[in-house]
């Protein structure tokens, strides 16, 4: 099956852009609307006006740089509140001293506060701070003393834009925390499908080496002992496995990528599962199947095939050559059931906890793991003395745990 590379990447401080360009364009309109009103009370209306239209044109014409965080360079923020700071210095020269004493709102008015935000997304508390710093002392540049109603905008912009700075710096150190989680889950599944696909062939190959050359004693018990060594060496190898780092971009702003190897879905339609589970049958083994034919995802059919296979496997190695198995194939309507079970002595109890311990993972991956991944389970019964049954069910409409769907 063809494997494809997905690149996400996570930020939680996009809508945060875009409420911000929505507040710039929404308060330039408040600005310019408190001083239609109270255009009579202006001593010098023109310089209003002329700042207006800059303003005006400004916030219109930096849209784009506020929509991400790339955009939003450095230049632009020192920038942007040079705009807001000149607009607040100005208030002196446009307004009257009587509405400017009496606490009357400034030339940019509730503009200013989405510069300092910019700061707060773009760079964190710190950047939010240094903002709202200089913002204050414009504000008590133009007021001339610290007037109540100037300390208590001033502080609630101050505490408003560090709150939302801290936020985002959390919000991008819990994103760095979940691309590395979704990183360790994608390899963990990757080498999980990479220990089914050896334990079904190398290991069992190394196994069957190593009994044989103790059987047959000489230079093939040596070769038996070296496969043996090497056996336990790979095992070793696939339930430990490598993870890779975590991929951060850049621009922390932009948020954290994540790299993830999915397999792409094969093309075609269902395939009949009986044709899969046929060639399985011999002298030893026995098929009960349904009349009509078994359809599934060509994914999941061959996942289900792999899994009789593992546990017939299982069957010979444990219980013997000699021991008969049985395979039951059920269509239900919402899924398909597979049993697999055999005459053997049974499993005695905790043994398959102390195989998991020692690295031998053929009942954990080769067929729990390929149930899993397809949303179905597996479920093994065994009896000592009474034989082993080992039950497989998987959805029709099989969702893998990737969100994922390979319809019917």
């Amino acid at each position: 099956m063809a494997k494809r590379e997905r690149v996400m990447r996570m930020s939680v401080e996009q809508p945060l852009w875009r409420a911000l360009t929505a507040y710039r364009v929404l308060t330039m309109l408040y600005a310019v609307g408190l001083f239609a009103t109270a255009y009579d009370e202006f001593v010098r209306p023109w310089v209003a006006v002329a700042y207006y239209a800059v303003l005006c044109g400004w916030t219109l014409a930096t849209l784009p740089r506020v929509a991400n965080a790339a955009r939003c360079t450095k230049r632009f923020l020192a920038a942007d509140l040079t705009i807001a700071v000149t607009g607040i210095l100005l208030t002196t020269v446009a307004d009257a001293h009587e509405r400017v004493q009496a606490g009357g709102p400034t030339l940019p008015s509730i503009w200013t506060a989405g510069s300092v935000l910019a700061f707060a997304i773009k760079g964190g508390w710190r950047w939010a701070a240094l903002a709202s710093s200089l913002v204050a002392v414009a504000n008590l540049v133009e007021r001339g003393s610290p007037a109540r109603d100037t300390v208590h905008n001033v502080i609630l912009v101050c505490i408003a834009s560090v709150a939302i700075g801290y936020v985002v710096e959390v919000a991008r150190a819990s994103e760095r925390t979940l691309a590395r989680a979704l990183e360790i889950e994608a390899a963990t599944r990757e080498r999980e499908r990479l220990a089914r696909d050896i334990h079904d062939s190398v290991l069992q190959v190394l196994a069957m080496v190593q009994r044989r050359g103790a059987v047959i004693g000489g230079e093939a018990a040596e070769l038996g002992r070296m496969a043996g060594e090497q056996e336990v060496a790979l095992r070793t190898l696939v339930s430990g496995g490598l993870v890779p780092v975590s991929r951060v971009s850049e621009d922390a702003a932009e948020g954290a990528l994540v790299r993830a190897v999915e397999e792409e879905p094969e093309p075609g339609g269902p395939v009949d599962l009986r044709a899969l589970l046929a060639p399985y049958a011999g002298a030893m083994v026995s098929l009960a199947e349904p009349g009509a034919p078994v359809p599934l995802a060509p994914a999941a059919a061959r996942e289900v095939a792999a899994a009789v296979g593992a546990a017939l496997d299982n069957v010979r190695r444990h219980a013997g050559e000699d021991a008969r198995a049985w395979i039951l194939v059920e269509d239900e309507p919402d899924e398909v059931i597979v049993t697999v079970r055999d005459d053997g002595p049974g499993i005695p109890e905790g043994r398959l906890v102390q195989a998991e311990g020692e690295g031998r993972l053929g009942v954990a991956l080769s067929i729990r793991g390929r149930l899993r991944d397809l949303g179905g389970s597996a479920e093994l019964i065994s009896v000592p003395g009474q034989g082993t049954e080992v039950e497989l069910k998987v959805p029709k409409d099989v969702t893998d745990s990737r969100g994922k769907a390979e319809q019917r």
